[in-house]
């Protein structure tokens, strides 16, 4: 079995692959002060919840976009699942090739991300866009080249920063207002939000296909389908997508494997 893990800044995705088809899996806060011995516990309990023998677990692979996390879980799947992890970077093996300068500041869950979806969604060109902490736009050629994208503030930061600015508004559930034009504070946030952030979506994905020509377009992350129920630009939401593209990672970088 492989264990795949995502660390991101706000959540941490763990899922489960045995015989390459996708079991069990979890989303998670991520705490950055939490210690490998916590995470330890934390990922044993959830394993052995789910019924995985963690001694069948004989592969694993992680992305991360913290740095301070990534020797913990280094740590954590060496002493408790007795497995070597392979950490995502710019240099592996993969069937998407980088096109943009300086490829080695290219964030390992975009690398997954573009594997997934060209594993997963091909034929190209595609557009994935993965609505995290922040919400990044990744666009594939026709080629198979991954030509680059965008990065925007997420939907959960931006409306923090909004309420923590602004003393007399209220914190509100982020849900479809009855009309476009809000008839009170809440319903107006709520108009502003949803629909200024979709209308931020639609917009760049414009842009992109601009540039690259009619494409194929992904949604994944924690805010995908709530955006995509908003708008027709989102053809299909993934919300496994990364975790693919850390299989299809795993399988042809870790030595032994077929």
């Amino acid at each position: 079995m492989l264990l795949a893990i995502d660390i991101g800044n706000t959540t941490l995705q763990v899922g489960i692959y045995a015989d390459r088809k996708l079991g069990p899996t979890w989303r998670l806060a991520t705490d950055h002060g939490r210690l490998a011995d916590e995470y330890g516990i934390l990922v044993l309990s959830l394993l052995r919840a789910e019924g995985v023998d963690t001694g069948q677990i004989d592969g694993a692979i992680v992305s991360s976009v913290v740095p301070a996390l990534s020797g913990v879980f280094r740590e954590v799947v060496r002493r408790f699942l007795k497995v070597d992890p392979l950490f995502v970077n710019s240099h592996m093996r993969k069937p998407v090739r980088i096109g943009i300068e300086h490829a080695e500041e290219l964030g390992a869950d975009r690398i997954a991300d573009a594997v997934g979806a060209m594993t997963r969604h091909s034929p190209p060109p595609l557009i994935v866009v993965d609505f995290g902490t922040a919400t990044v736009f990744d666009a594939i050629n026709e080629h198979g080249v991954y030509m680059g994208g965008a990065i925007s503030p997420g939907i959960g930061i931006s409306t923090e920063a909004l309420f923590n600015s602004a003393s007399r508004l209220a914190r509100i559930d982020l849900e479809r207002p009855p009309s476009a034009i809000g008839t009170r504070t809440e319903t107006a946030l709520q108009s502003g939000i949803l629909y200024g952030y979709v209308g931020l979506v639609e917009g760049i994905i414009a842009r992109f296909k601009a540039e690259l020509g009619e494409a194929q377009v992904i949604a994944t992350g924690g805010w995908a389908g709530r955006i995509a129920r908003e708008t027709a630009v989102l053809d299909t939401v993934d919300e496994d997508l990364i975790l693919h593209g850390l299989r299809e990672l795993y399988y042809l970088n870790a030595e032994g494997t077929p």
